[in-house]
């Protein structure tokens, strides 16, 4: 069994090499750029872990793991571009460099290169795996909308399970399809892959929750974006939701007025409300309790319990880290 560290290294040896043509020059750079701008890797790396939970990595799994990186970049191209975003993980977005038609041009042939990756698979199992990936990408297609729709909504209009589920389409189902698709590979049983994909589902709500936490409440410096970067711009997160929730009615009306308004302590204002609320603790409870429902689906799937640990090393990290 290999750690999420030293199948990070290996799959980042394999994903580095130029997938584009040269030219047109201007496409292809801007689909190379948003990949050489890094990024955790983490999709393809559950591909890996979810074929080797039951049996030894196939290179099948590194197809897989390629597509779904795609994919997720694609995404963030084309994301970045609707919420006209400047930057992307402390570089300047595609859009911003290459302009808002080659950006989207850039996404287009990035998705198209992701069938091309699925199709070089074995044919025993080539089809479960499109169906797989396909249901997960009109979800985070739908997940991508629902969002966008939110946008249009005041906040206190947008109720909190609406929220988890927009989450659990947007940024999850591609988590628990990497792994439900590396468990196709690896042999694994329908009754298995469905609890892997629980687990990666559950696991990808927590993320999400992390990700609003330290937005407002992490370190800048070890977070790479600037502190209360959502408070800014009235994004809806799970800590604004709930703290609508959850404050009193003083609390309420003071929040709202200051999503009315950009005062020059905006951000400071605000997390004094979150404080005031108990938002930072309610978070860790909150990630906990989808992080808990994750282990309780892969404690139920049939193997060997050693051959779940590198993923549960996973989730803590994921559920810890503080970038």
């Amino acid at each position: 069994m290999h750690s999420f560290q030293e199948l990070t290294i290996q799959f980042g040896e394999h994903f580095a090499k130029e997938h584009f043509p040269e030219k047109p020059k201007k496409l292809y750079d801007a689909a190379s750029h948003i990949l050489k701008i890094g990024g955790k890797r983490i999709r393809p790396i559950l591909a890996l872990m979810g074929n080797e939970l039951f049996d030894t990595i196939h290179p099948d799994a590194y197809q897989v793991g390629t597509a779904v990186e795609l994919f997720h970049n694609f995404t963030l191209v084309h994301d970045d571009l609707m919420d006209k975003a400047p930057l992307r993980r402390n570089q300047p977005t595609v859009h911003t460099l290459y302009g808002d038609t080659a950006a989207i041009l850039a996404g287009d042939v990035m998705l198209i290169n992701v069938y091309e990756y699925l199709n070089k698979v074995q044919p025993q199992y080539k089809q479960k795996l499109l169906a797989a990936f396909n249901k997960a990408a009109i979800e985070v297609c739908e997940g991508q909308q629902i969002d966008m729709d939110f946008e249009e909504m005041e906040p206190e209009h947008v109720q909190y399970d609406d929220y988890v589920n927009m989450i659990a389409l947007k940024t999850s189902v591609l988590l628990a399809a990497s792994l439900k698709m590396g468990a196709i590979i690896g042999g694994g049983s329908e009754y298995n892959q469905e609890h892997l994909y629980q687990f990666g589902k559950n696991v990808g709500i927590a993320f999400q929750i992390q990700d609003d936490f330290l937005d407002a409440f992490g370190d800048p410096e070890k977070f790479g974006k600037q502190q209360g970067g959502d408070i800014l711009v009235n994004k809806k997160t799970f800590l604004l939701l709930k703290a609508l929730e959850l404050c009193n009615g003083t609390q309420r009306s003071k929040l709202k007025e200051l999503l009315a308004t950009n005062p020059e302590d905006k951000v400071a204002q605000v997390l004094e409300l979150f404080h005031d609320c108990q938002i930072d603790q309610w978070a860790e409870k909150e990630k906990e309790r989808f992080h808990d429902l994750a282990l309780e689906h892969l404690e139920k799937i049939a193997v060997l319990s050693a051959r779940k640990q590198p993923l549960i090393e996973l989730a803590d990290f994921l559920l810890k880290r503080e970038h």
